[in-house]
């Protein structure tokens, strides 16, 4: 085990990545459960509302990151100051993404519906920094022999046209898939190939006048929200804690 960690993660330098992941995942999970023990009412935490401005985690969060960011830069990748800077900016990033929602919305929706996007973000995130630790770069360079590597026209071959994958994939509404697929060019093909979501910018372009195109892609994107909706949203309230309820209008007779 000691050999296989000094071979895949000393030795190519990716023990800072590997630190700055752990203090990120370390960081929202403590910071989650913190902020649902405030929800609740429970233990000595309480919100920091100095007079009487509530400041967001999301405030020292922007200031560890650059701290950890300005560090890694200047301290470089080897040395006990890159492992210290890349747990500094993983906390960071931790404390940031976990309001995602906030600075997208301009509005504190941290435990409203609008607010699992944070959660969707911290977990894409973490997934994606899985990917490069475990071998996986951008457009599958890693998988290209000696000889291939010194070939620049093929790679750069490359680039373009999995860029062009993750434009369609994103121009036919699949975000998360786009993401992904900028690490694993496989996953990005499967996007392009496949059917639009019915109110991206593809479907709206594309199958106005194709009644069949549309109707299939409105089909099909019911199905898949059906199937996933309910296990996404509960896999949502597991990490982050579920929305509160929004009670249902009352009708005046």
């Amino acid at each position: 085990m000691g050999h296989w960690f000094d071979q895949n993660i000393v030795e190519p330098g990716k023990l800072p990545l590997l630190l700055a992941l752990a203090a990120f995942v370390l960081t929202f999970a403590v910071t989650r459960v913190i902020t649902r023990m405030i929800r609740a009412g429970k233990g000595p935490f309480r919100n920091i509302t100095p007079g009487g401005v509530h400041v967001h985690h999301v405030v020292p969060g922007v200031v560890l990151t650059v701290v950890g960011g300005f560090g890694a830069v200047a301290g470089g990748r080897q040395g006990v100051s890159a492992g210290v800077c890349a747990v500094i900016f993983g906390m960071g990033a931790g404390l940031v993404l976990d309001e995602f929602a906030l600075i997208l919305h301009l509005h504190d929706v941290y435990w409203t519906e609008e607010g699992r996007q944070s959660v969707e973000v911290v977990v894409l995130t973490a997934a994606l920094v899985l990917l490069v630790l475990a071998g996986f770069s951008p457009l599958g360079v890693n998988e290209l022999s000696s000889d291939q590597q010194q070939g620049r026209l093929g790679v750069i071959l490359t680039l373009v046209v999995n860029f062009c994958f993750v434009l369609i994939a994103l121009f036919k509404g699949k975000a998360r898939l786009a993401v992904v697929g900028t690490l694993v060019p496989f996953v990005a093909l499967i996007a392009a190939i496949r059917l639009a979501r019915p109110t991206s910018m593809w479907a709206k372009r594309f199958y106005r006048n194709r009644h069949r195109a549309r109707a299939r892609a409105v089909l099909r994107a019911y199905h898949h929200d059906v199937r996933w909706a309910g296990p996404r949203r509960r896999f949502q309230d597991l990490i982050g804690g579920a929305p509160d309820r929004v009670p249902a209008p009352v009708r005046k007779p």
